[in-house]
């Protein structure tokens, strides 16, 4: 059960954007698992990842979203639903089949795009502490206008060993975090929003997991089971003192919490 890490490039042609180069990194063998990073970027999932597929003979596909981390995002690649073609075009050139999406938080809203392509590669979905809906009253936090030290309250139920100050961080590694943040604005726009997103999961017929942090002050709990009322086959779960990114605060949680959905529910979610 390795989990050693291989990083592959792979040029994906999508309709309308042309060819798109992706990084792939891969952990571990077995059934395929796609793994969808947020705006903290790809390490905010890497560890995770190592650790899921170290658990379970699985092999867990972990992209870089092009503009994220210094890589090239093609002037006309702008949007999720982009990213979500693009990353349908990947796993059809990969020939992948029974694939379970998992997404946190922009991450999630892109694997909810990706069902909603209805691909027949795509055989499960989880989305932890997902954003891309519009609930009333429980709007996504205004990530652009915090400050570091708020943005790691709101999004650690314990922030203390995940802060960082930016500017301690050498010149080459601000730039890269600079770079994310203007991504995200292309991808997800100021409000992290897709006012057509929540009347369109209605349609989905796919077994979906929806993991949520109790602690989560980027994205409520409230907008949390708004995300799963709004999909016929969703499970929700709440993970207790947790933030935002359960695969990087509580990842056994996570890692729990899909098994035992695949014991009962969801047999999608592990063969």
């Amino acid at each position: 059960m390795g989990s050693m890490e291989t990083t592959t490039q792979h040029t994906v042609s999508l309709d309308g954007v042309g060819p798109v180069e992706v990084s792939v990194a891969a952990y571990g063998s077995g059934q395929p698992f796609l793994l969808l990073h947020g705006g903290a970027g790809p390490q905010s999932v890497t560890g995770f990842a190592e650790k899921f597929a170290a658990a379970h003979d699985i092999r867990v596909l972990v992209p870089t979203h092009p503009g994220f981390d210094g890589t090239v995002r093609p002037g006309t690649l702008t949007s999720v639903s982009g990213l979500a073609m693009l990353y349908g075009a990947l796993l059809d050139q990969l020939a992948l089949t029974d694939v379970t999406v998992i997404g946190n938080s922009i991450g999630g809203w892109i694997t909810a795009e990706i069902a909603l392509l209805k691909s027949p590669r795509v055989s499960g979905i989880v989305l932890i502490d997902a954003v891309g809906i519009e609930v009333p009253g429980h709007p996504v936090a205004d990530f652009f206008s915090l400050t570091m030290d708020q943005l790691f309250r709101l999004s650690f139920h314990n922030p203390e060993p995940f802060r960082i100050d930016p500017a301690t961080l050498p010149p080459a590694a601000q730039t890269i975090a600079a770079g994310n943040r203007a991504t995200i604005g292309v991808y997800a726009g100021s409000d992290m929003a897709d006012p057509t997103l929540l009347g369109r999961l209605g349609s989905l017929e796919i077994p979906t997991l929806v993991l949520w942090g109790d602690s989560d002050g980027i994205v409520d709990v409230d907008y949390g089971r708004a995300y799963a009322a709004a999909i016929p086959m969703a499970r929700f779960q709440l993970l207790p003192e947790t933030g935002h990114s359960p695969q990087l605060e509580t990842p056994d949680q996570v890692i729990h919490a899909i098994r035992d959905s695949a014991e009962t529910d969801f047999p999608a979610f592990a063969r």
